[in-house]
């Protein structure tokens, strides 16, 4: 294996280093294929405060009882739950350098998925072009797909996000602007 195109940390000085994330427009390549790890398992708290907090009170999401005498015999996890956990996992490499969301399209969920159940990711890029609009940025096209442990699709959708370029003369390694935080102390 080579050395890695899109490495982990970014040296910002003789043995001080910043973890990087995300990807900036030029790193996105058509084709390429993401898994995001780690795996992300389902717990009651997860399904029944996210079902509540948006307001789905269908009863298959919250009522054991009334779940136990559906055809799923149990909690159903909301679609809601399982999309923005597979979405949420994606973040890292695929949106942490975003300037923005600009939409999902095509979400299919194509099997339920239940409390317990482990979620998996992956992110294909399928399209990138320089904004017409907004120099230094550009559109990228990504296809993520979610399964369970057993390898079983879940969940599939597209996303769109607007990137942005790398500054003038940047290194591929640039590690962006400063976030905001407590300085760390020295020794």
């Amino acid at each position: 294996m080579s050395e890695p195109a899109l490495p982990a940390y970014v040296e910002l000085e003789p043995g001080r280093f910043r973890e990087d994330a995300g990807l900036a427009y030029e790193d996105y390549v058509v084709g390429h294929v993401f898994e995001h790890r780690p795996g992300r398992t389902i717990t009651t708290t997860d399904n029944i405060w996210s079902s509540l907090l948006c307001l789905n009170l269908h009863p298959l999401h919250i009522d054991d009882v009334y779940a136990s005498g559906t055809q799923f015999k149990k909690l159903l996890v909301s679609s809601l739950v399982t999309f923005g956990i597979v979405n949420g996992m994606t973040v890292k490499t695929i949106s942490q350098r975003a300037v923005a969301n600009l939409g999902w399209d095509k979400v299919r969920l194509s099997a339920p998925v239940f409390v317990g159940d482990t979620l998996y990711a992956e992110t294909t890029i399928t399209g990138k072009r320089p904004s017409g609009s907004r120099p230094g940025e550009g559109i990228v096209t990504v296809h993520t797909v979610g399964r369970n442990q057993d390898g079983v699709q879940v969940i599939e959708f597209d996303r769109t996000v607007l990137a942005a370029m790398r500054r003038p003369g940047a290194p591929a390694t640039d590690p962006g602007p400063e976030t905001p935080g407590p300085e760390t102390p020295r020794s």
